[in-house]
């Protein structure tokens, strides 16, 4: 598997990710053993980057993936960390946090949670309206002076704030939401302010939340999801599943999953420099076998043009996120 380096001179990765909130989040816990052996599994298969957040599980995945990392395993991982979403006991984000006071202390409690003496990205999972991104990634290039990081990130930023954050330190990584169905940073020049800069980008949400893997099948009684996520609205639901099923003859013609497809497109978007890394969530090792295959398929010219025949820009039916979510989201300003 090819590796490529994020950012200019940022770490050599792979062209995927493991992204780890859904064994502590979302969907509820994975059995810990099997999160411990698919994290195994990825570092084994040369996957190296591991995204996750203090606030997936509210600790907990710091903890599992500090577990799967002891016994010598830590200099195989890329961590990439996420700070800064504030949640109550119930579990629900009550807020955004970025001041230079909260990136000291939370990383703090994150190397302890992982067991190590350093993150290799460190990045606000979101821009803190009240806190100027200057004295956010200030702090973090403190860290990185006193040896506790090695890398800025951000997350859901738009150019402008790349700008700014990146005149402050050098930005190595811009994690945003990116599929076939979230092209909102080929439109916002969020993707050719990166490439200008020498930033690599990290791209979730590959799958679109399940609609892009051809086997979602809605939950009786409706997907409980709708509410906040207006795709799986049934009033979208159907026209954004029928342009999954346009994938499906193109996947079939290489042999591959639609869900794979879809990632291959996102990786293939990074053109020859492989500045786009796709972060796939998986629970169990299997998953990570499925990933590795996306990474190895070839798009010709010829069939990104029918991927993109199948599903146009903005075809999809539906916002990224209800109203007062997509507020919060500074790459969507």
């Amino acid at each position: 598997m090819r590796t490529r380096t994020l950012g200019h001179g940022g770490p050599q990765i792979a062209p995927v990710a493991l992204g780890c909130a859904g064994m502590s989040d979302h969907t509820g816990p994975a059995d810990e053993a099997d999160a411990v052996a698919t994290i195994h599994a990825a570092l084994d298969a040369g996957i190296t980057l591991i995204d996750t957040a203090d606030f997936y599980g509210m600790g907990h995945n710091e903890d599992l993936i500090g577990r799967a990392l002891r016994g010598g395993r830590r200099d195989e991982a890329v961590l990439s960390v996420k700070f800064g979403g504030l949640r109550d006991p119930d579990g629900a984000f009550v807020g955004i946090e970025g001041r230079p006071a909260h990136v000291k202390n939370a990383l703090a409690y994150s190397l302890r949670r992982l067991g190590t003496d350093h993150v290799d990205i460190y990045r606000p999972s979101r821009l803190d309206p009240g806190t100027p991104v200057e004295e956010t990634v200030g702090a973090i290039a403190e860290m990185i002076e006193a040896g506790h990081v090695r890398h800025v990130g951000l997350s859901e930023v738009g150019a402008e704030t790349i700008r700014r954050a990146h005149a402050v330190h050098p930005v190595h990584d811009v994690q945003i939401e990116y599929s076939l169905f979230s092209r909102g940073p080929e439109i916002s020049g969020i993707l050719d302010t990166c490439r200008e800069l020498g930033i690599g980008v990290t791209a979730y949400g590959v799958l679109a939340h399940g609609l892009l893997t051809g086997t979602y099948r809605q939950p009786a009684g409706g997907d409980r999801r709708a509410g906040w996520l207006p795709r799986f609205h049934p009033d979208n639901l159907t026209a954004n599943l029928a342009l999954t099923d346009r994938l499906r003859p193109l996947a079939d013609a290489h042999g591959i999953t639609v869900a794979q497809l879809a990632t291959a497109w996102v990786i293939a978007r990074g053109g020859d420099t492989g500045d786009i890394v796709a972060v796939l969530g998986a629970r169990r090792p299997h998953r990570v076998t499925e990933a590795l295959a996306a990474a190895e398929v070839t798009l010709t010219e010829a069939d990104m043009a029918a991927i993109d025949a199948a599903v146009p820009a903005g075809a999809v039916a539906g916002t990224r996120y209800a109203a007062p979510l997509m507020a919060l989201l500074d790459s969507e300003s």
